[in-house]
């Protein structure tokens, strides 16, 4: 009997899973989506730019200044009129020494100050961002969770903290441990330090709270919370495990909104005379001195507040961006 051969309607079957199908239909996770979104938005990625250029700023700002080859903290009084005490020459005394110039009467160095106090202001602003979050999230989760009496004690005490007077409160606060020599071990600028971060960072917390509070009244009633539950999962478990890596978008988002407000705070506070003291080093502390001469001395102004208002807006742009790239209903 002969073997019968291929006729010409014969057709292979087609290879229905090709290599070139099976990376075409590769699933994206959540955070590989968002990552996506964020680096194809140019304008959120150079406000990311400029945060992690002045955090570097700020980490190595004793190298830079090494470098630089001055101090904040260094008297240059020969570059000062002897009867005015404004810098010699034009710009504030601006030269190839000394690139943004020198201060009025004693003449400090600008860029070294405004070097030194970009760790000021940030390691200020990060401390009071981390006690809020602190305090925030385990506020609002305890009250979202387990509701009834917890929740409406919280609830009221966050109507009083949000109704507060904060900035007349922290003056006066500020104010009174300025005069104290001591408080709890902390003395001198570790003190001073202490309470600013303590007035920005418990005053601010609310906010977070309210988020974080109806955030988990929505996330504890979802079906895997429920099948978590009915598992025999712990409290404790459902809340770390369940409810929590569901927070990070919102509490990401905050942080980064969060931090130039504090930055502007902790300004706010030194401009006003009772955040950070000299000699220390610090953005607004250096406009409230240079309120003084920016008639004669504008520059002196001028370069802080610049420096201020680029930090705040890389920040600001960062954080809309981040929003956007988080958000699933984004059309960006």
């Amino acid at each position: 009997m002969s073997m019968s051969q291929p006729s010409d309607l014969d057709v292979a079957a087609p290879d229905l899973a090709t290599p070139q199908d099976e990376q075409a239909i590769q699933g994206r996770s959540l955070r590989q989506i968002a990552w996506r979104r964020l680096k194809h938005d140019k304008i959120a990625m150079a406000g990311g730019a400029g945060i992690i250029f002045m955090t570097l700023v700020a980490v190595f700002a004793s190298l830079i200044n090494n470098l630089l080859g001055h101090q904040p903290s260094d008297r240059n009084t020969h570059l000062t009129d002897i009867d005015t005490t404004m810098p010699v020459g034009r710009l504030s005394g601006m030269s190839s020494e000394h690139w943004l110039g020198v201060q009025p009467v004693d003449g400090q160095d600008i860029l070294a100050r405004l070097i030194a106090g970009s760790r000021t202001s940030l390691m200020i602003s990060v401390s009071a961002m981390a006690l809020s979050l602190t305090l925030g999230l385990t506020i609002g989760i305890v009250s979202g969770y387990y509701r009834g009496t917890i929740d409406a004690v919280v609830a009221r005490i966050l109507d009083v903290l949000l109704a507060f007077p904060v900035l007349l409160f922290a003056i006066a606060l500020l104010a009174i441990f300025n005069q104290s020599p001591s408080f709890l071990g902390m003395s001198g600028q570790t003190l001073n330090f202490a309470v600013v971060i303590f007035v920005l960072g418990f005053f601010g917390f609310a906010y977070l709270a309210r988020i974080v509070r109806g955030q988990v009244l929505s996330l504890r009633e979802k079906e895997f919370v429920d099948a978590a539950r009915s598992l025999g999962a712990s409290d404790w478990r459902i809340i770390t495990r369940e409810i929590l890596p569901n927070l990070m978008g919102p509490v990401l988002v905050w942080v980064t909104l969060t931090i130039p407000s504090y930055i502007l705070g902790e300004a706010g506070l030194s401009f006003l005379g009772v955040g950070v003291q000299p000699p220390t080093a610090s953005w607004g502390q250096m406009l409230s001195v240079a309120g003084n001469f920016f008639q004669n001395d504008p520059m002196f102004l001028m370069w802080p507040g610049l420096i201020l208002f680029l930090t705040v807006l890389s920040f600001n742009l960062f954080g809309d961006g981040l929003r956007d790239a988080l958000d699933p209903k984004s059309t960006r």
